[in-house]
């Protein structure tokens, strides 16, 4: 390295202290930067999940209370420890850290980067300025950039899609044993298994796809549907589950460390959300493992669609997704098809070193080469 290069220093924010799509996207991201050279760490609150994670994978953790938007003291000693640890970039995630780990970022003089997971619009108003400060901004999905130009005025120059990025070796259907998966889960041989890993919450739509699987059952008695995931949906989920008389058929997981062990039992995924998503990492994953999707177009998952890689159905449908299941289930051939598209459709556009490669080019935008001192080396 030249007397000026040095190693580009990332410090992530989050307010959430959940275990999700979102935190998991930031976790890997950390680890996938880490590996090409850059130096990452991340601020979050104490009672975090993230940074419980984060520091078991050796990644450093600073811990602030994130009160809320206009919380001074968090600002003032975030500030504080962008300027000792001279991190290069700031990027925050949710709404809490983004008001304060911005105006901190730009206090200390570093670049500050939004990245925006939901596709849930963002308040409009003029007050609500915060990622028209950003120097860039990040969406996981095409339809949240397309929102965000339109109704939060971000220059289309400074905002771009980067989904996130999926392990496309651990997430490969060669490298998973389908029968010991399957037996692992008590299905029996003559089952076809339909799942979805989601976690419990309103907007993936668990009743939708609950009543769309209880109107096949009677014509389908080898069915069973396999949900991996937690979260505070879980009781009245069971509740339907019992109402629904399908005791017998569907089975509740938890959360899994290894969804592709999960995804390898499987005949079909199913993803019924009817908002929020980005780019759903689960159906990302389903596609590597080669498995046959019918999902709901909700937020930009229509991005992965390719017209004959996966059905694509209205969202908030349950007699959509039903017969969008059903079609899978009777149709062997349409199955075979699926199957066949899947892992290459994914591969061109969803794995991590595509991730990485688009962050790495806005991180290089962002700073600019003439900016003073922002010779970077991405390599240890």
């Amino acid at each position: 390295m030249t007397e000026i290069e040095r190693i580009l220093r990332v410090l992530h924010t989050e307010w959430s202290n959940g275990w999700g799509g979102q935190e998991i996207r930031i976790h890997g991201e950390m680890l996938a930067l880490r590996e090409h050279g850059v130096s990452v760490a991340l601020a979050c609150r104490p009672e975090a999940r993230l940074g419980q994670r984060a520091a078991e994978s050796g990644i450093p953790v600073y811990h602030f209370p994130f009160r809320g938007n206009a919380d001074l003291v968090t600002l003032w000693r975030l500030q504080r420890l962008i300027r000792r640890e001279r991190f290069d970039i700031v990027n925050t995630h949710s709404g809490k850290d983004t008001w304060v780990g911005g105006l901190a970022a730009k206090l200390a003089g570093s670049a500050f980067i939004r990245t925006r997971h939901l596709s849930n619009p963002i308040r409009p108003s003029r007050l609500n300025f915060i990622n028209e400060l950003a120097d860039f901004v990040m969406t996981t999905g095409e339809s949240v950039r397309q929102a965000m130009i339109r109704d939060n005025r971000i220059d289309p120059a400074r905002i771009a899609s980067v989904p996130t990025g999926i392990d496309a070796t651990r997430f490969d259907p060669s490298r998973v044993d389908r029968c010991a998966a399957r037996s692992a889960l008590g299905l029996e041989d003559d089952a076809f298994a339909i799942g979805m890993v989601a976690v419990l919450r309103s907007f993936k739509r668990h009743d939708l796809l609950l009543q769309a699987f209880a109107g096949l059952t009677e014509r389908h008695p080898e069915l069973r549907l396999l949900l991996a995931g937690e979260g505070p949906m879980r009781e009245t989920i069971e509740r339907q589950i019992q109402a629904l008389e399908l005791s017998d058929r569907v089975r509740l997981l938890g959360h899994v460390e290894k969804p592709e062990q999960v995804l390898a039992a499987l005949d079909l995924f199913v993803l019924s959300s009817d908002s929020k998503e980005g780019v759903p990492q689960s159906v990302m994953q389903a596609l590597l493992m080669g498995l046959p999707v019918v999902a709901t177009d909700a937020g930009s998952t229509s991005d992965l669609y390719q017209g004959d890689n996966m059905l694509l159905v209205p969202a908030g449908d349950p007699h959509a997704l039903r017969e969008g299941m059903r079609r899978v289930i009777e149709d062997a051939a349409l199955r075979q098809r699926l199957r066949a598209k899947a892992r290459d459709s994914a591969i061109t556009s969803c794995t991590t070193e595509v991730m990485v490669a688009r962050i790495l080019e806005i991180y290089e935008w962002v700073l600019g080469a003439d900016r003073p001192g922002a010779a970077f080396s991405s390599r240890s």
